[in-house]
């Protein structure tokens, strides 16, 4: 059955409106229920994320934010027994769980920087231009021109291009998640994922990274996974805020945090629970 066709859940959460200009969003989630096996961690989820703004997923731990992630470029494909079994996700109009999609170039189009850092065993150079090459590029003036843009984009450039054949792991822990965002990147996805990008680092590779995702945010889609609400406020436009494997709320981070409209929501982001 496509996912297309799948029946509406009775828990559904309200769509979100989009920000006044923002014709369409980037991401589109309609009536999600995702089950890993028998169990529901899903339900009825619906959200419309703007195109080239930063949003932010948090909640406490096991409520599904790592979860809905995961399914925007289907790896949770390599779980077995997990599914989504009613609704859809559209990327940049695309139903990801088309039989006409293909996961490998879903995840071109859907980059993905993971809670820990983690580069390849090879050069740094290597690392950013690995995915231009299983691509099929060849030729050294493109990939040289990529690394260097790559590079520079995820603010690692100056630090790193004096010694670009070196392996990646001589860097730093925050240089290795930046050069990870940067590989990231390279292959131009419209959209990139972050799964708690800074747990493992410390606070001045933090502020590093999270000065990136603001710029990041000029040409990509960002949604960020956080349980750092601090780090949410810093870092993003929309906030949504999970509990129990619901969408509790979606909106504006500012109004998230400063004017939520369900209690749920109050007491978590006051610290009244976690």
């Amino acid at each position: 059955m496509d996912a297309l066709s799948l029946p509406v859940s009775p828990t559904a959460s309200p769509l979100t409106p989009l920000p006044a200009g923002a014709a369409t969003p980037a991401i589109e989630v309609q009536e999600v229920d995702f089950y890993y096996g028998q169990k529901q961690v899903l339900l009825g989820i619906n959200m419309r994320i703007p195109r080239r703004e930063v949003t932010a997923f948090i909640g406490p731990s096991g409520c599904g934010k790592s979860t809905l992630l995961r399914c925007f470029n289907r790896m949770n494909d390599r779980v077995d027994g997990s599914a989504v079994r009613r609704g859809s996700i559209l990327v940049e109009g695309q139903n990801v769980h088309s039989t006409d999609t293909d996961p490998v170039r879903l995840r071109r189009e859907v980059g993905m920087v993971f809670q820990k850092s983690n580069p390849f065993p090879r050069s740094i150079y290597e690392n950013v231009a690995y995915g231009l090459r299983i691509s099929g590029e060849r030729d050294k003036d493109v990939l040289d021109q990529r690394v260097e843009e790559s590079l520079r984009g995820a603010a690692l450039w100056d630090e790193v291009k004096d010694r670009l054949h070196d392996n990646a792991f001589g860097l730093s822990g925050g240089q290795q998640q930046r050069l990870c965002i940067a590989r990231a990147i390279a292959v131009k996805p419209s959209v990139l994922l972050m799964d708690e990008p800074c747990s493992a680092l410390d606070p001045v590779a933090t502020f590093k990274v999270e000065d990136l995702i603001t710029q990041l945010k000029q040409d990509f889609t960002v949604v960020i996974v956080t349980h750092s609400m601090q780090q949410a406020t810093r870092v993003s436009e929309w906030t949504a805020f999970f509990y129990m494997g619901k969408l509790v709320e979606f909106g504006r981070t500012t109004d998230i945090f400063g004017r939520p409209r369900e209690k749920l929501t109050a007491d978590y982001v006051t610290g009244r629970f976690s």
